[in-house]
């Protein structure tokens, strides 16, 4: 048992500290328990998710790895949206700011009770950045454990995922697929608990933690129903541990400069989602570090897609998985020059030396970055009159990457889900939903439902769709999101009216509004900020505190610092 000074003694040492022992004997620890460092294990294990449906399993085998170290386990919860149910409507609001709070209360346990480490899990979207920023803020010896994706389904010979399921339901508006066909696609598309299986925001930020160091090495791939988490969830327990007794990286010497660069070119190799280029910078915030989307687009523009993964590609996790793990990725990517071998990771090894053994691409699944997909990435970062700090799109499967037509302007998500589901647009058109951004919906709403939609009538490359707001990992299409400044704050989308050419260039990296300054100078000097749709409750909180995409959506100043109790 250690002998060195631990954050928790300030909880239990002392005559003065005779009411906090008997609460803690209330929980059922002993004198030995009460003297061991305790480590918070927090997961959002419950019913509302399939994602986190994986954690309870593992939260134990956890607790065991903390205590054969000789730790004290002290579990608890937090929340999670589910993105998959609150898609559509109002609900998706709630969505951006979860990460705020699974960040926010990860900190007032940890602080609150002085855990000594944490292990803390995440599994549907927003709780992986979530608990990775309350990891970071906190910066006490921890791991991050993702809870892992769900298998695939089958349906008619094929592999398929549940965004199989938002494209039936355009396909069905078209007569292209019958309702009962589509009700068994329902049936079959998420067959397991877990994440979303494709290369979507679950499973994109699993891979951001390796590239930062933050998780098991080599672990983001496992599938949530493989028993091999459970030994995963007990190293990680086990880890922590070593870290608090031996010494080793804390989350902020791991989070740096360069292993957000590392973890950017990850998400570029395998054309992972738009949301990773908000969630980075608001995790590098948290170590106190400004890495602005400028910054993540130098690292896309310079590094090849490699990862042949669904939305834009052919294959799933488990696929990366049969062929040996995320650390084919990594090590191809330190052997081309992509990631920076050096960076260290939770083990107190390097990524090199996590990841050197690791085996050749297979090719079909990973290609070897001599001969890539696409040369630049599966992701774009656009910049231009209509996005002058910044628009994210997936460049990742589309097979044209410029698109120019007149503007079909909705104030909100809801209006040109409408008009989509009706089929009140036309081939060419630039549709725009603004006023969805962080302060402006507020939450900036993930657009998924309208852009399956989209391509589930074949209408996918045929029209763009720009938006303040999100899409999910699970877009595809020309779909521009994360436009900066968003509307509600006065930028450039709020002047767009009905018929305005604009101009979309995914080679050029470019967003043009094609209306001359002089027109929108005029147009600037006439608008108004709209009314804010809440003016009460967390949503009301949540739009005044919060920041621009282009920052991460963030809602404090980040580098928070704690301080040492007494004596140390």
């Amino acid at each position: 048992m250690t002998t060195k000074r631990l954050r928790s003694d300030i909880t239990r040492h002392g005559l003065d500290r005779t009411p906090h022992r008997a609460f803690m004997r209330a929980t059922g620890l002993d004198d030995a328990d009460i003297a061991k460092p305790m480590v918070g294990i927090v997961s959002m294990r419950g019913d509302l998710s399939p994602c986190n449906m994986t954690h309870a399993p593992q939260v134990e085998a956890a607790r065991m790895g903390v205590a054969s170290a000789g730790g004290t386990p002290r579990e608890f919860s937090t929340i999670s949206v589910s993105d998959g149910i609150g898609m559509n409507h109002e609900g998706m609001k709630f969505s951006l700011v979860s990460r705020e709070l699974i960040a926010d209360s990860i900190e007032a346990v940890v602080h609150g009770h002085a855990h000594d480490g944490l292990v803390a899990f995440g599994g549907c979207d927003k709780t992986l950045p979530g608990a990775m920023m309350g990891l970071v803020r906190c910066n006490v010896p921890g791991v991050f454990v993702y809870g892992g994706s769900a298998l695939p389904g089958r349906f008619e010979g094929r592999d398929i995922t549940v965004l199989d399921a938002y494209e039936a339901v355009g396909a069905a508006q078209t007569g292209k697929m019958t309702e009962e066909k589509v009700m068994l696609l329902e049936r079959a598309c998420k067959p397991t608990i877990g994440a979303c299986a494709g290369q979507f925001t679950a499973n994109t930020m699993a891979m951001v933690a390796e590239a930062l160091g933050l998780t098991v090495p080599n672990s983001a791939m496992v599938p949530g129903v493989y028993s091999e988490r459970l030994d995963i969830a007990r190293r990680a327990g086990q880890i922590v541990m070593h870290i608090i007794e031996e010494g080793g990286p804390l989350p902020r010497d791991l989070v740096t400069r360069k292993s957000l660069e590392n973890a950017c070119a990850l998400v570029a190799a395998t054309g992972g989602s738009t949301n990773a280029a908000l969630h980075i910078p608001a995790i590098a915030n948290e170590a106190g570090i400004v890495f602005t989307v400028d910054d993540v687009a130098e690292v896309f523009a310079r590094t090849p897609l490699i990862g042949d993964l669904r939305p834009g590609g052919k294959y799933v996790a488990k696929d990366v998985y049969d062929i040996g793990g995320v650390s084919v990725l990594i090590r191809e990517l330190i052997g081309s020059g992509h990631i920076d071998g050096t960076c260290p990771t939770v083990t107190g090894r390097t990524l090199a030396e996590e990841h050197g053994a690791a085996p050749e691409p297979d090719e079909k699944v990973v290609r070897r970055a001599a001969r890539p997909i696409l040369p630049d990435g599966g992701l774009a970062v656009l910049k231009g009159n209509l996005a002058p700090d910044g628009a994210l799109l997936k460049v990742a499967g589309l097979s044209k990457r410029v698109h120019e037509g007149p503007a079909r302007v909705f104030d909100g998500e809801d209006a040109c889900a409408r008009a989509v589901s009706e089929r009140r647009y036309a081939e060419g058109d630039v549709l725009i939903i603004r006023y969805e951004g962080p302060a402006g919906g507020p939450g900036m709403r993930e657009m998924l439902g309208v852009t399956a939609l989209i391509y589930g009538q074949q209408m996918g490359e045929k029209v763009a769709l720009l938006t303040d707001g999100r899409f999910s990992g699970a877009t595809r299409g020309i779909c521009v999101g994360h436009i900066a400044p968003e509307a509600a704050a006065g930028g450039p989308l709020a002047l767009v009216r009905d018929g305005d050419r604009i101009r979309v260039d995914g080679d050029a990296r470019t967003l043009e509004l094609l209306v001359d300054e002089a027109e929108l100078a005029r147009r600037r000097a006439a608008w108004q900020p709209p009314p804010p749709n809440h003016r009460a409750g967390l949503l009301s909180k949540y739009a005044r505190t919060v920041g621009q995409a282009d920052l991460g959506a963030v809602t404090h100043a980040g580098g928070a610092v704690w301080p040492e109790p007494a004596g140390t």
